[in-house]
C-alpha cells in the first residue's frame, strides 16, 4: 500500500478498537476527526512499491465529561497508540452529531419558545434552528471557556418553503455542546417575519405567493445536450493514483480539509518531473459586513470549524458531473468513531475547454487547430446555506487551476415595513440579504523539480520616456526575490499584473533559466474587516493575499490547529513569525482569494453559482509547448489546407 492511501474503512474501525482496548475513550467521548497521519515527506518521496511505511492514525476526540480535548497517534502497523496528550485551551471542530443534537436543545428551552410565540409562531415545529459557530467577540468566548454553538431560527410556511425567506430577527441563542443545554437566550427585539415564501423547486415557483413567481413553471425549450465517450475516458485510476495524459498524481482526502492532491508531476522526457508535493484547501472564512445583532456574530471558518470533508455530499451523474464520470467514495468517522462512508464524494471526469491552440497561415491556407481537453477533479460540500463546489483542474498544456464554485441559499434577514437595508440588498418584501465575503487558503506544498525552490514576486513596470524608451511604449518585468518569510507576506496588485514565479535555481531548461511554475492570481478582493477587530485577527491569513513559509509538517492549516472559539494570531501570523530564509528551500505557498459579496435580488430564493480561483502555469518548466503532440481533433480533423 502506497504510504498516502487515505484511511480505509477497516482501518478506521481498527484506530477505535485501539483507543476503546486501551480505555483512553469512554462513554462521553465524541471523535471528532480520524484521518491518515502522513509519514515524513523524505519517506515518501524514498518510497518503492512494495517497501513498508508504517501505517498511522492522527487522531482528534473531545471528552465531555472533563471538557477536554485531546490528541492521539495510533499505530496500525503496531496495533497500539503511540503519543496520547491532552490539549488544553482549544475547541475541536464541530461535530455532525452535534449539530443535529442541537436541534432538540433549542427546541425545549421555553425562552426560545416564547420569543417565536411573541413573533406571531404559534406552530413552533415549523421553525429551522442551524448551528452557527460562536467566533470570538472576547473573552466571554474563549476556548477555555467551554465549547458553544450559536443556533439562528427560521421558520417555514410550507414543505417548499426555504426557511431563509422568514428569518427570526435579532434571536440569539447559546448551547453548551459538552452539556447539550442552552446557556443564554437573547432577544434584540420582534421584527414581524417577512411575509413572502422563497421556494425553487417546479411546483414551489408556481406559486403566485412566491418571489419570484413563474406561473408556466420550468422552460420548456430546453433540448437535452449529451456528452458522450464511447470508449470511456482517457485517464486511469489504481487505488487512489491517477494517470491522465502526461500528468501523474494521487488524490487523498481528510474530514477537515475534504480533497486533497498529492505529488502532482507531469511526464517530460521519459521522466515524471514534480510539481507539487500536497496541495489542499487549509481554510475558509465568511466574514459579514452587517452590524445588526443578528448578522454582527457572523464570521465562520468553514474547514477548521466545520470541516469541509465531513460536509462533502454525494454527487450525482447529470446534476453535480456531467459525462463519463468516475466516482471514489471517501471514508471519515461518526462521533463514535465508527467508519462512515460518503458515496461519490469525489468526481472525476474529462471536460472540452474550447481552442488549446490555433495557427491560420494566410499564405498558404493551411490552418492547425487542437482543441483543449481538461481532466477535472472535484468535490461539493454542503455548509450551511451555502454549496461549495471545488475543483481541480489539469491541462494539457502543463497548467493547473483551482476553482471554487458557490450557490445555495443567502443567509437572509428581517426589516420592518418600509425599511431599507444599510448593509445589504432588499430580495423580497421586508427581507434582505446582508453583505459579505468570502475567502479561501489554499495550501500549497511546492516541489518545481525537487524540494529546493525559490519563490520571485514579478511586476510589470513601464519604463520611463527617455533614450530607452523614445515612444512611451517600453515596459519590463521586475522579479524580487523573497528571501525570508518577513519579506514573503504579500497582496494582488493588478495594476503591475503581478504574480509569483516559483523557481529551481539547480534546474535549467534549454535556454539555461531555471525552470519554474508560477501562480497566476485570477478575482480576488482585500479583506474589509477593520485590522483590529474579532474578524481579522482571527483570519490573520486573510490580511494577505500570498504567504510564503519554510515547510513544517506540523503547520498544515491557515488559521490555526483549533480555530473554533480561537481568538486569533495562531497560524500564518504565528509561522511567519520565525522569520525563517526561503532561498533554494522547502517552500510553502499560501495562497489566499476572495469573492466579494454584494446581494442582488437576483440571488434569491436560490443563488446562481459563481467562481474564484487561480492557476499554476509552467514558467520555463519545459523547453517549449508541452501541447504540440496533442493529436488533431476527430472525426474531420482540423489541419487541412
Amino acid at each position: 500500500m502506497h504510504p498516502l492511501e487515505p484511511l480505509t474503512p477497516e482501518e478506521i474501525e481498527k484506530v477505535r478498537d485501539v483507543l476503546v482496548r486501551e480505555e483512553r475513550v469512554r462513554g462521553t467521548t465524541r471523535f471528532v476527526s480520524v484521518a491518515l497521519h502522513e509519514p515524513p515527506k523524505a519517506a515518501v518521496l524514498a518510497f518503492e512499491g512494495g517497501a513498508e511505511v508504517e501505517r498511522e492514525a492522527f487522531v482528534v476526540l473531545r471528552e465531555r465529561r472533563e471538557r477536554l480535548t485531546y490528541e492521539a497517534i495510533v499505530s496500525l502497523t503496531r496495533d497500539e497508540v503511540v503519543s496520547w496528550r491532552a490539549v488544553e485551551g482549544v475547541q475541536p471542530m464541530v461535530t455532525l452529531e452535534e449539530l443535529a443534537a442541537v436541534d432538540g436543545v433549542v427546541r425545549r428551552d421555553r425562552r426560545w419558545q416564547e420569543a417565536l410565540r411573541r413573533r406571531g409562531v404559534t406552530d413552533l415545529s415549523l421553525a429551522v434552528v442551524s448551528g452557527w459557530p460562536l467566533g470570538n467577540r472576547g473573552p466571554e468566548d474563549g476556548p477555555e471557556r467551554g465549547r458553544f454553538l450559536l443556533p439562528l431560527t427560521a421558520v417555514r410556511s410550507g414543505s417548499d418553503d426555504d426557511a431563509g425567506a422568514h428569518p427570526v430577527e435579532g434571536l440569539l441563542v447559546r448551547v453548551d455542546l459538552d452539556r447539550m443545554r442552552v446557556v443564554d437566550v437573547e432577544d434584540h427585539g420582534v421584527v414581524d417575519l417577512p411575509p413572502a415564501t422563497g421556494s425553487y423547486t417546479p411546483d414551489g415557483i408556481r406559486r403566485p405567493e412566491n418571489v419570484p413567481w413563474f406561473p408556466d413553471g420550468p422552460r420548456r425549450d430546453l433540448r437535452p445536450l449529451r456528452i458522450e465517450q464511447p470508449d470511456g475516458w482517457s485517464f486511469t485510476v489504481e487505488g487512489h493514483e491517477v494517470r491522465w495524459q502526461k500528468w501523474r498524481f494521487r488524490i487523498g482526502f481528510t474530514a477537515r480539509e475534504g480533497l486533497v492532491l498529492h505529488q502532482v508531476g507531469y511526464e517530460d522526457g521519459g521522466r515524471v518531473r514534480s510539481i507539487l508535493y500536497r496541495a489542499s484547501l487549509s481554510e475558509m472564512f465568511v466574514p459579514y459586513g452587517d452590524p445588526r445583532p443578528t448578522h454582527r456574530v457572523k464570521g465562520v471558518m468553514d474547514v477548521g470549524e466545520y470541516g469541509i470533508g465531513l460536509s462533502t455530499n454525494r454527487q450525482r451523474l447529470g446534476c453535480d458531473c456531467l459525462g463519463a464520470i468516475r466516482y471514489l467514495d471517501a471514508w471519515v468517522n461518526d462521533a463514535g468513531g465508527r467508519p462512515s462512508r460518503i458515496e461519490n464524494a469525489i468526481c472525476m471526469h474529462e471536460e472540452d475547454c474550447g481552442v488549446l491552440w490555433k495557427r491560420h497561415d494566410a499564405r498558404t491556407g493551411r490552418t492547425e487547430v487542437r482543441r483543449s481537453r481538461r481532466l477535472v477533479v472535484s468535490a461539493t460540500a454542503t455548509i450551511g446555506n451555502y454549496e461549495y463546489l471545488y475543483a481541480w483542474h489539469l491541462y494539457q498544456d502543463g497548467t493547473i487551476e483551482h476553482r471554487v464554485r458557490l450557490t445555495g441559499v443567502i443567509s437572509t434577514g428581517a426589516l420592518p415595513a418600509g425599511e431599507l437595508p444599510a448593509h445589504g440588498t432588499l430580495v423580497a418584501p421586508g427581507l434582505y440579504g446582508p453583505h459579505h465575503q468570502h475567502f479561501f487558503c489554499v495550501r500549497l506544498d511546492m516541489a518545481v523539480d525537487g524540494v529546493e525552490n525559490s519563490v520571485y514576486e514579478c511586476d510589470s513596470v513601464p519604463l520611463p520616456p527617455g533614450d530607452e524608451n523614445p515612444l512611451g511604449n517600453a515596459w519590463r518585468v521586475e522579479a524580487r526575490l523573497l528571501a525570508r518569510e518577513s519579506e514573503a507576506r504579500r497582496q494582488v496588485s493588478p495594476q503591475t499584473a503581478r504574480h509569483w514565479r516559483v523557481v529551481n535555481p539547480g534546474r535549467r531548461n534549454r535556454v539555461g533559466q531555471p525552470v519554474a511554475y508560477q501562480l497566476q492570481p485570477g478575482e480576488n478582493v482585500p479583506l474589509l474587516c477593520s485590522p483590529d477587530s474579532p474578524f481579522a485577527r482571527r483570519a490573520g491569513f486573510a490580511t494577505s493575499h500570498l504567504w510564503v513559509t519554510a515547510y513544517d509538517p506540523a503547520e498544515r492549516y491557515a488559521a490555526g490547529d483549533y480555530p473554533n472559539q480561537h481568538p486569533g494570531g495562531t497560524g500564518l501570523p504565528a509561522y511567519v513569525a520565525a522569520d525563517r530564509p526561503l532561498e533554494g528551500a522547502d517552500v510553502v505557498l499560501w495562497y489566499t482569494f476572495g469573492a466579494h459579496h454584494v446581494v442582488r435580488p437576483e440571488d434569491w430564493p436560490v443563488m446562481p453559482a459563481v467562481t474564484a480561483g487561480f492557476q499554476l502555469r509552467p514558467s520555463g518548466f519545459f523547453d517549449g509547448s508541452p501541447a504540440l503532440d496533442v493529436p488533431v481533433p476527430e472525426p474531420d480533423g482540423c489541419a487541412a489546407t
